[in-house]
């Protein structure tokens, strides 16, 4: 019975963080091109301002479920197994442990699709297939995985900044009200936790953005996030490390609000339809 449960649980929590990361990746995606575009070396009017704002959907269509739902087995498997060895006094540094784990593993999905999604929001003329027939004929499969370490490094303080946070409030909303929070205050508690963390890691994911953009042979695409960085730095100081910071926290604000809601939202149906059957 308990090892139903489990398996049960398990299918609850993929399906879950798959339409979790449909919905928010979909419903804000002209935000994440305007972002994209102003973090471009070329600048946000060259690589097509506010034309085609949703270019590159269809790898998102794709790849995001997959993505997400991998990112949240792996964070509530983990969470699970170390609460159960661990203090209380310890759970901040679980919820840091098992998102990071969440999003190395994730990210084995997701740097592909944004691989591709990048490329062609910054080059609105072209396709998502177009993209992807011109990145594996020019630099292999290897070239989807442009950007994976990049992307790890700014994904893994992001989740060290967001998840404790998000669980912390959930806690405290939770304690006050003597009861389990509802899905919509877990996703009040999402937003508020995605903003600051989007607003603190903001430089990782200009270079991250960079390195996934460079052409093949560039320093950018050697996928070294310092030198990138430190390039940056050099030529536009502060303000180009936090290019697109409005639109990313907007972006990702309003986006934790909507992940974090559709998440727990999505698992209390599921849930109480295996109830009654």
């Amino acid at each position: 019975m308990e090892e139903s449960n489990s398996k049960s649980q398990f299918v609850v929590t993929l399906m879950a963080g798959a339409m979790a990361g449909l919905s928010v990746d979909l419903s804000l995606f002209p935000l994440d091109t305007i972002k994209t575009r102003l973090q471009s070396s070329q600048g946000f009017w060259k690589a097509g301002g506010l034309r085609n704002i949703y270019a590159g959907i269809g790898s998102v269509a794709v790849g995001s479920s997959p993505g997400s739902a991998a990112f949240f087995c792996t964070y509530e498997v983990i969470k699970s197994v170390c609460y159960s060895s661990t203090s209380p006094k310890y759970h901040s540094f679980v919820h840091m442990f098992a998102a990071s784990c969440g999003e190395v593993v994730s990210c084995i999905v997701r740097v592909p699709t944004e691989v591709i999604k990048q490329r062609a929001q910054a080059n609105s003329n072209l396709s998502s297939w177009s993209v992807l027939r011109t990145t594996i004929k020019v630099e292999g499969l290897r070239g989807l995985y442009r950007g994976y370490f990049s992307t790890v490094f700014r994904e893994i303080p992001f989740s060290f900044i967001q998840f404790p946070i998000w669980e912390q409030f959930k806690y405290i909303w939770q304690t006050k009200q003597g009861s389990s929070v509802k899905p919509w205050q877990s996703s009040v508690c999402g937003a508020i936790a995605g903003g600051i963390a989007a607003g603190i890691t903001t430089p990782l994911d200009v270079a991250k953005t960079r390195i996934m953009l460079a052409k093949k042979g560039t320093m950018a695409a050697s996928g070294n996030i310092i030198p990138v960085m430190k390039d940056i730095w050099l030529k536009k100081g502060i303000s180009g490390l936090f290019s697109g910071i409005c639109p990313r926290v907007l972006w990702i604000s309003i986006g934790g609000a909507i992940f974090f809601g559709a998440y727990e939202k999505t698992k209390d149906v599921l849930f109480s339809i295996q109830t009654t059957l």
